[in-house]
């Protein structure tokens, strides 16, 4: 079966990797969605069903700062930035990435670099 459509694909790369990543309570797990407009990043705890920490690219906190951030980069390093201060409020502080089958180039890799920068470990 040859897959051309490209969410389909995506979703076939992201279940491949959902059998691998798992987020426990003591590493839970960083997962990032992107849209064509905005980024998510939510910390979620599989073990007990729960998202512990959320943001993204529409959260007050963000949009105040990327107010004069010039491209779309900047604004997802920030929402890895404040992904990771929520974090280490709630004293997690090492978590398992989840890219959600996205190459882990552009805006995905500046959510990570931004988490990484704000001082989580993964």
């Amino acid at each position: 079966m040859i897959l051309k459509n490209t969410p389909e694909r995506r979703i076939r790369r992201k279940a491949r990797i959902r059998t691998k990543i798992l987020g426990t309570s003591a590493r839970p797990r960083l997962a990032v969605y992107r849209s064509l407009k905005h980024v998510y990043a939510q910390i979620i705890d599989d073990a007990k069903g729960l998202t512990i920490v959320s943001a993204s690219s529409l959260s007050k906190d963000v949009r105040e700062q990327a107010k004069d951030a010039k491209s779309s980069l900047e604004v997802c390093r920030l929402v890895g930035i404040v992904a990771a201060r929520k974090a280490l409020e709630n004293n997690i502080k090492e978590v398992v990435f989840d890219r959600g089958g996205y190459l882990y180039h552009g805006r995905v890799k500046a959510v990570a670099d931004g988490a990484r920068e704000a001082g989580l470990k993964f």
